[in-house]
């Protein structure tokens, strides 16, 4: 799988994990699989090849690609251009316009947000066809914990949005001396009404960079 990862800042502390037993045993998993897998092999690790390590502002953590047809490309809560915009996409849309004043764009691609900076990374970085949840404790969850290991030692003053018990567990070690971290209830419309709507996350992580110099994200999206 090593030969979908192109960036070279995070193939510097990544590489290593590839040898591990654990991501041998998810490579086999994975290529035991018979049915179709999304997203495609070479868009596992989109996050991680358009968002280098050093340009990490903001991080995003989802749960699974989504599992429908032609949806999932390797950023998290993120489609391709032409599918329907999901519903906690179109909550967050929802609360960036609220919170930004941001046009809510018509598709839900969101790599112009990765360029920016922002790290829309998956718990899980697969998934079989129509089967939410096929890919977890294969492995995935191990390297996605590196990755956020990695960021938190790595880096200083990253903006660690957490959206859901899931995420937040999964950033529980983050050192919030050096790293802001947001947490609010998932934008799905299960819970979005528990306080995903009005905690502003968008505007909190500009104004947390701008105090520390560093340039804020531009979080329009081009139709």
């Amino acid at each position: 799988m090593i030969e979908f990862l192109n960036d070279k800042s995070w193939l510097t502390y990544l590489k290593d994990e590839f040898q591990k037993d654990y991501m041998r045993e998810l490579s086999e998993f994975l290529n035991s699989e018979d049915g179709e897998i999304f997203p495609k092999r070479e868009e596992f690790f989109s996050a991680l090849n358009l968002t280098p390590l050093e340009k990490v502002k903001v991080v995003i953590l989802g749960q699974d690609p989504y599992h429908g047809e032609g949806q999932a490309h390797g950023l998290s809560f993120s489609v391709n251009k032409g599918v329907k915009i999901p519903p906690s996409l179109r909550n967050i849309y929802k609360e960036l316009n609220e919170d930004l004043g941001v046009e809510v764009p018509e598709h839900g691609f969101l790599e112009e947000w990765a360029k920016e900076g922002v790290l829309l990374l998956n718990n899980c970085l697969s998934v079989r066809k129509a089967q939410a949840g096929s890919h977890q404790k294969k492995g995935w969850e191990k390297f996605t914990a590196k990755i956020i290991e990695v960021i938190n030692e790595q880096c200083e003053n990253v903006v660690f949005i957490l959206w859901g018990s899931p995420a937040q567990k999964k950033g529980k070690n983050i050192d919030e001396s050096k790293h802001l971290v947001l947490k609010s209830v998932h934008p799905s419309p299960l819970s979005s009404y528990r306080g995903f709507f009005g905690s502003k996350p968008f505007s909190k992580a500009n104004a947390y960079l701008i105090e520390n110099d560093l340039k804020p994200v531009s979080w329009e999206i081009t139709n």
